[in-house]
């Protein structure tokens, strides 16, 4: 369980295969909203769904025995005077939103919830528990609501990936590998990439339709800074072929990700 100081909401985070076991447990009884989050079915990268429910605990045990690909799942309810049906209604509709806008993983909800009128007091309420759940989402391990924070120039060290008329610049994460907005990508795959490197051709190919990957000239280009799994994910969805990331990706210097991060611990 999750709490913040003066903040009247709470969320509880747990894996899947717990739910019958702590099902029995207060909150569950309480109107919320939910996250369930696992692997893609097919390809690379992880997926999530949103939801309410009044109260959230028949709507996780449909999911328990519908919905296969989630893995772990965190909901919010109130400490105090609970939420009510069109604020839940009005929380979900804005995650879901931000999901889409942040096109960071796979969304499984297939529609777009209205929002629902609130007063506003209500609005400014909900607008306030929304910025601290989204306080919360990184500390629980949640990042599906919003870009990654690009460091400055000082802070990160700049590394490049090139191709045949291309070039894509990025930097290490904490959470991977980050491709920044104006990068480029090859436009063709190479006929092995589908079988060799499977998600990552699954990866390109929903990059591509979720507008991620936009077609410039006769190359791809980065609309937004996109936040990969790892250097070689990257490097095979800008080659457009498997990859080795700590090898294609080098400085300014010529100095490969490999041979920086053996330095780095005295190799």
């Amino acid at each position: 369980m999750v709490e913040r100081s003066n903040w009247i909401g709470k969320a509880l985070v747990f894996p899947r295969s717990l739910l019958p076991e702590i099902k029995s447990r207060p909150e569950f009884r309480q109107t919320g909203v939910y996250v369930l989050l696992g692997p893609r079915d097919e390809g690379e990268g992880d997926a999530i769904y949103v939801g309410e429910g009044d109260p959230v605990l028949p709507r996780l045990e449909n999911h328990f025995a519908n919905k296969d690909f989630w893995t772990r799942a965190a909901f919010f309810v109130t400490t105090g005077t609970g939420l009510n049906k069109a604020q839940v209604q009005y929380l979900e509709s804005r995650l879901i939103t931000l999901a889409h806008e942040a096109k960071r993983v796979r969304l499984e909800n297939r529609t777009q919830p209205t929002l629902p009128t609130l007063h506003e007091a209500d609005l400014a309420d909900m607008d306030v528990f929304l910025g601290n759940m989204l306080q919360i989402m990184p500390l629980i391990g949640i990042s599906a609501f919003e870009r990654p924070k690009r460091p400055t120039r000082r802070k990160r060290h700049r590394l490049f990936c090139s191709g045949k008329g291309i070039q894509a610049e990025g930097y290490e994460s904490s959470e991977g590998f980050v491709v920044i907005e104006g990068s480029q990508a090859m436009a063709e795959t190479a006929p092995s990439m589908e079988h060799r490197v499977g998600g990552y051709f699954d990866l390109r190919a929903e990059l591509i339709e979720s507008g991620v990957l936009l077609e410039q000239g006769p190359a791809l280009r980065f609309a937004q800074d996109y936040s990969f799994k790892s250097p070689s994910a990257a490097a095979s969805v800008v080659l457009g072929r498997a990859a080795n990331g700590r090898t294609e990706w080098a400085d300014e210097k010529g100095r490969t990700l490999r041979a920086i991060q053996e330095a780095a611990v005295g190799g």
